[in-house]
């Protein structure tokens, strides 16, 4: 089977507009969390959320979408699909190929207007121009239209494994020969739909997410988009390559709706499996982005994987600590950071973190730290214990 480079990525989320802008917030231990002021709701001010202070309309014009039904989740995928193509030197004749696939990912679609569904739900209110994006595939289907994308296109949803699944599908798309390069990634926006149904799990911190930490109170939703070029080595030629993909799996715990089995059976095999997909041993990982929500069940059941599959646990750490927990966009911005760690040699620490869990006593990475990574590990795990881990390798 061929192997996996990644030669473009693209991402926004709330440390940044660019890779870099990302990448330098990470290296000062940045925390992009915040209170809610673009979104008129009664969580405003009294939940932090990673929003990206940007007015929707002012992504409109910046990105020159003159096409109606856009909604934010689809600007903020745009926006990193156009960085990601662009910085892969994708040419248009190749990104409408029919050997380029498109594999987009998300948990809210275009749910995230929320007030316009309501009233588009309503057979007495006129019709909105959104009436056709508030399905989950209406963000990846924008990017089909726009670049008259001719090869293998496809949504994901699997809550906050999405991204992570859309990564892995495209990997393996081109590994059985239906495609030469896919473009993968997530993106979600903030909305009143999943403040809403956040809350309503009781899973909402009241202050700056602390993964890890024995006082951990919740997760802090947040918004983003991420997406990551991934061409064959028979493809790849001359270009600029970040990182090798070299490893992937995904397991289910079949647990619970939204929790993860006290023995952490699906990120266990989730990690185990991407391991052996690379053929390394669990002592050749030199770091793990963990998915670190912040949350009870989550910090201490990833912990218990960790302790089950590693006999000495690599340093970790949690971005969401920086960044918010993105849902369907988080799997891939994730791996964007794992990517950075790999090409500049270094770690970001986990913020927030001041005690360990008693029952695990693991303790994640909490300073900048320079040192030689040639593996990295990432974890996405999504509600109904669907678990995704990505081995990133030095190229």
């Amino acid at each position: 089977m061929s192997r996996i480079f990644v030669t473009g990525i693209g991402i926004i989320s709330p440390l940044g507009d660019t890779l870099s802008l990302n990448h330098t917030a990470l290296k000062q231990g940045h925390c992009g969390i915040s209170t809610l002021e673009l979104i008129h709701s009664n969580f405003a001010g009294k939940l932090p959320v990673g929003e990206i202070k940007t007015e929707t309309q002012v992504f409109k014009e910046k990105l020159k979408v003159k096409e109606t039904g856009y909604t934010r989740n689809s600007l903020l995928a745009l926006h990193a699909f156009i960085d990601a193509i662009n910085d892969s030197k994708l040419s248009n004749k190749e990104i409408a190929s029919y050997d380029t696939a498109l594999i987009g990912a998300n948990s809210v679609g275009g749910m995230c207007l929320t007030d316009e569904l309501y009233k588009d739900a309503n057979s007495k209110s006129e019709a909105s121009e959104y009436l056709s994006s508030y399905d989950g595939g209406s963000v990846t289907l924008a990017m089909q239209e726009r670049y008259g994308m001719r090869g293998i296109i496809d949504t994901i949803n699997t809550a906050c494994s999405s991204s992570a699944n859309s990564i892995m599908y495209g990997a393996r798309l081109i590994q059985n020969g239906l495609a030469k390069r896919a473009i993968v990634g997530g993106s979600d926006s903030l909305a009143k739909y999943t403040i809403n149904g956040f809350n309503s799990l009781y899973i909402l911190s009241d202050e700056i997410c602390r993964p890890f930490d024995s006082e951990r109170k919740g997760l802090n939703l947040a918004e983003g988009a991420a997406f990551l070029v991934l061409e064959s080595e028979e493809t790849v030629d001359n270009k600029k390559v970040y990182a090798e993909l070299t490893g992937y799996c995904n397991a289910n715990d079949a647990f619970h709706p939204s929790s993860i089995s006290e023995n952490a059976d699906g990120p266990f095999l989730a990690m185990q499996g991407a391991l052996q997909k690379a053929n390394l041993q669990p002592g050749q990982i030199d770091f793990i982005n963990t998915h670190g929500t912040a949350t009870e069940n989550n910090d201490e059941a990833e912990s218990t994987a960790m302790i089950r599959l590693f006999e000495k646990v690599p340093a970790f750490a949690s971005t969401k600590s920086n960044t918010g927990h993105t849902l369907g966009a988080a799997g891939a911005i994730e791996a964007v950071y794992s990517i950075l760690n790999l090409i500049n040699q270094e770690i970001y620490q986990s913020l927030q973190y001041k005690n360990p869990i008693p029952k695990t006593s693991l303790v994640p990475v909490t300073a900048y730290t320079k040192m030689p990574i040639n593996h990295v590990l990432s974890n996405s795990f999504g509600f109904g214990g669907n678990c995704s881990s990505l081995i990133f390798s030095k190229a």
